[in-house]
């Protein structure tokens, strides 16, 4: 269960970075990308949890941060 949420994760936030660079309409200012890498990075950070993998925990941490900020940002100008 652990391996498959890191995996998840992963194809979570390399979906969103291969769509931001090959699709005009989906970039970090829409709620989709950042949707995407919210769940991304809570997986990760999950997964690095349990693997007891600090920094990686870390980076995933502030990575969900400031994707959930965006997104509220996102959300309230509309």
């Amino acid at each position: 269960m652990t391996l498959a949420a890191g995996i998840g994760g992963m194809i979570f936030i390399l979906t969103a970075f291969i769509l931001d660079e090959f699709v005009p309409a989906f970039n970090q200012n829409t709620w989709r990308y950042n949707a995407m890498n919210i769940l991304g990075s809570g997986l990760l950070a999950y997964y690095a949890f349990t693997i007891k993998g600090w920094p990686f925990l870390i980076l995933n941490l502030v990575w969900l941060i400031v994707a959930t900020i965006k997104s509220v940002e996102i959300l309230t100008r509309q």
